[in-house]
């Protein structure tokens, strides 16, 4: 199967907006015949924890019916970042849409003390099986505990996918510790980040994919919006930017 994972820069608290980038960057990735895409950390939003409670919101939002009529369409699963709404409080969220099946909501596990004040933490994993692949979702801070990954694999995940918001900070803890968890549970890695200021910080890009060696085998630049395609069988990776795609 073909993974997608899009670098995109979302305006602050402009859904209507952010839906339609979206909607660009899906459409590449039909044309590129991918199974799933996946977008970053809270895209449909920006990454921003003070707008969340005003924004938030659940996977029957007729806003969102759109991303079910093209995966119901064009047979691709999609995953938007989102905040929605529980009966504890506010989760930082992936709505997941699937052809001709269910929504599902997965729910950020482990939150980063700093984001404590405006979310609450979800309560259980989210494995997708498309064409026999079980990919496990993780979101930003939770993907650099040791635990979640471990949880992760012991339910069968073949492919380990993290939608984050990171700065230059973060993106050198992801550099330095998603090698290890392609080497201790040899399974690949891809890491979905945006671009551009949200919250209080510079969003740098750099979206990427480890082999299940732990082996660095593409990313983005720290700029640019674009798309990489994983393929789960030839093992090769695929780059779609302003809408030109080059082979690796």
């Amino acid at each position: 199967m073909k993974i997608c994972i899009a670098q995109t820069k979302s305006e602050k608290g402009n859904i209507k907006a952010n839906i339609q980038n979206h909607l660009r960057w899906i459409e590449l990735a039909v044309s590129e015949k991918t199974d799933l895409i996946v977008f970053p950390e809270l895209s449909l939003l920006s990454y921003e924890p003070e707008l969340a409670k005003d924004f938030a919101t659940d996977q029957n939002d007729v806003r969102l019916d759109v991303f079910q009529e093209i995966s119901d369409t064009d047979n691709i699963a999609i995953g938007v970042g989102v905040p929605t709404l529980s009966e504890s409080g506010i989760l930082i969220s992936l709505i997941i849409f699937q052809p001709n099946l269910p929504r599902q909501t997965y729910s950020k596990q482990i939150l980063h003390p700093d984001e404590k004040p405006y979310f609450v933490e979800g309560s259980e994993q989210t494995i997708l099986t498309i064409k026999n692949t079980k990919i496990a979702l993780a979101i930003c801070y939770e993907s650099l505990q040791p635990q979640h990954a471990k949880n992760a694999r012991e339910m069968g995940a073949d492919v380990y996918l993290a939608s984050v918001a990171k700065s230059q900070a973060g993106i050198e803890k992801a550099y330095a510790y998603y090698p290890n968890i392609g080497n201790q549970y040899s399974i690949p890695v891809l890491m979905a980040n945006c671009i551009g200021y949200c919250d209080n910080y510079l969003s740098v890009g750099q979206t990427s994919i480890w082999d299940a060696n732990g082996i660095s085998i593409r990313q983005l630049d720290s700029q640019s919006e674009g798309l990489l395609i994983y393929d789960t069988v030839s093992k090769t990776t695929h780059r779609v930017k302003e809408g030109k795609g080059s082979n690796v």
